[in-house]
This record gives structure tokens, sequence and C-alpha cells, in this order.
């Protein structure tokens, strides 16, 4: 299970590599470049989802079915 993930904000496409966090979603990600609040597109459960590079723990774990802790 990968535990890091490349987000990038759809506003100014700046990219910061974080640790997804194994035990809870992370609904709220602010973008580092420009200050925008990011949330999870709808039917996706968290910003990691939606614009990382790699999705949740749960995801890779049961499949997109799956819902974060």
């Amino acid at each position: 299970m990968q535990l890091q993930s490349t987000l990038t904000c759809p506003a100014c496409h700046h990219q910061a590599t974080e640790t997804m966090p194994t035990d809870a979603c992370q609904y709220f990600y602010d973008c580092a470049g420009c200050g925008t609040r990011l949330k999870p597109k709808p039917g996706d459960c968290c910003v990691f989802c939606s614009y990382g590079t790699t999705p949740c723990p749960p995801i890779q774990e049961h499949g997109k079915g799956a819902c974060c802790g």
C-alpha cells in the first residue's frame, strides 16, 4: 500500500507530495501555491481520490466501493 500521493491543485496546478492518513479521510486541503481549499469531487471520498496520484488507503485496500474511516 502506498501512503504518499502527489496532489495537484486544479486552480493553479501547484503540486505537493503528502502522506495520506490511514485512519481518517482528508476532506479539505489548502493549496500551498494559491490558497485554494480543495474539497472532494462528487462521488469521491477525499481529496486524495479527487486530486492525488494515488487513491486513499481504504480505496487501495477495498476498492472504489469503500469509503474512508
